[in-house]
């Protein structure tokens, strides 16, 4: 790896020097090498958000540096030459098709990466189940609505939730949108969802909270999904309505979206597990602000060359 002195990094991002060294002891700059009184500091380093935007958030000593660093990779994008509408659909298609695959093979769908892909393209996989081939359809669909969220700066509501829900659940007409109305339980898991009979409340109550400007966005992101996967609303489709949610509010915050993988399924549901037994949202976060500097640092890639 290449390095720059704590002079030339002040030079780059027009701060002054001590800036910089109030930065590196503050631990805001990753990858750092400290001699004696001197830092080195990784060339490829990106600027440090300017914490000022959340004074007024409250943000846990243990989040501190990843957020800011999440942050700082959001802001170098912000200022780099922006791709072309090309370049960007075909990103945006690549995203589509993953995440399709992975939320719902995280829910037992069958479909592999390639078949997934020749599903959104209108094609039949034999020997695939109808209901296989109407989960990615309706998962599209939905993400789409999603996007056009976003993009019309439609605000959250009760509505929007069981609009997502209605399209998720493409293979089950009569469930869709609806509440459930029966006691369910989550097999393997630690925590026990509500009776029917107080979730229209529970789900008032956490849709209040859905914009709590006291947390970091991506605090804020996690612990609504952690919540709403706990109310368990409906009968089916719970998990990948709630990861839309959750890259609703990434999206609405000017965050990328996230694709919780299939090989990482055993690290979420510890994370739930973690929420409720223990009352620890960190797994969560955790996982959230990892897979937001995944996607941060592959677009800054994609925009150095």
């Amino acid at each position: 790896m290449e390095y720059i002195s704590v002079q030339q990094a002040a030079e780059k991002w027009s701060i002054s020097d001590r800036r910089v060294r109030i930065l590196c002891n503050q631990g805001k700059i990753p990858g750092i090498i400290k001699k004696g009184r001197s830092y080195q500091i990784p060339a490829n380093a990106v600027k440090p958000a300017d914490g000022r935007k959340n004074r007024h958030k409250q943000i846990p000593t243990q989040f501190a540096s990843v957020f800011a660093h999440v942050d700082s990779l959001k802001n170098e994008i912000d200022k780099r030459r922006p791709l072309t509408s090309g370049e960007v659909q075909r990103l945006r298609e690549e995203f589509l098709v993953e995440y399709t695959y992975n939320s719902n093979a995280i829910e037992g769908n069958t479909l592999t990466l390639q078949e997934t892909a020749m599903v959104l393209e209108g094609v039949t996989i034999d020997k695939k189940p109808l209901k296989d081939h109407l989960e990615a359809a309706g998962h599209r669909d939905a993400f789409l609505y999603v996007q056009d969220l976003v993009k019309d700066k439609i605000p959250f509501s009760e509505y929007i939730i069981k609009q997502i829900h209605t399209l998720v659940l493409m293979d089950r007409p009569e469930d869709r949108g609806v509440y459930r109305r029966i006691p369910v339980r989550i097999m393997g898991a630690f925590h026990e969802p509500p009776e029917p009979l107080i979730v229209p409340e529970l789900m008032e109550k956490l849709i209040k909270e859905f914009n709590n400007k006291k947390l970091h966005p991506i605090e804020s992101a996690a612990l609504f999904h952690l919540k709403f996967e706990g109310i368990h609303p409906f009968v089916d489709g719970n998990g990948r309505t709630g990861r839309l949610i959750l890259n609703l509010f990434l999206m609405q915050n000017g965050y990328p979206p996230i694709n919780v993988k299939f090989t990482d399924r055993k690290k979420y549901y510890e994370a739930f597990d973690s929420y409720y037994r223990e009352n620890s949202s960190a797994v969560m976060i955790e996982m959230v602000a990892e897979y937001l500097e995944e996607r941060l640092q592959n677009s800054l890639s994609y925009l150095e060359y």
